[in-house]
């Protein structure tokens, strides 16, 4: 016997409460690890995205400011439902909360 649920049988979802198919624990099972990311506006952000900052910035340790309307190319989600990581030029691990960008 599997151990994978077949489609014929119920599990319990403790999340729920309720007893849901095999194959909707198996989608929802698929999804958990996966975290969404979304901007300012509520759009959802994905890697290599680019975005443009929504308010200006003072960035710890490197003495700069990154103004508003900066152009951020080929963003890394980093796994945290807030934080994204960036790349821009004389800034090294350069990383930003999503609620100060809007998606491009």
């Amino acid at each position: 016997m599997s151990d994978q649920p077949g489609d014929d049988d119920f599990v319990y979802d403790e999340a729920s409460g309720e007893w849901i198919s095999g194959a909707e624990a198996a989608a929802k099972a698929s999804t958990a690890g996966q975290v969404e990311v979304r901007d300012s506006v509520g759009n959802l952000l994905a890697d290599g995205d680019s975005v443009t900052l929504i308010k200006d910035l003072t960035v710890k340790g490197a003495g700069q400011t990154l103004r508003r309307g900066t152009v951020i190319k080929s963003i890394r989600l980093t796994g945290d439902d807030q934080e994204i990581d960036c790349r821009y030029e004389g800034i090294k691990g350069l990383v930003l909360r999503a609620e100060f960008v809007k998606k491009r």
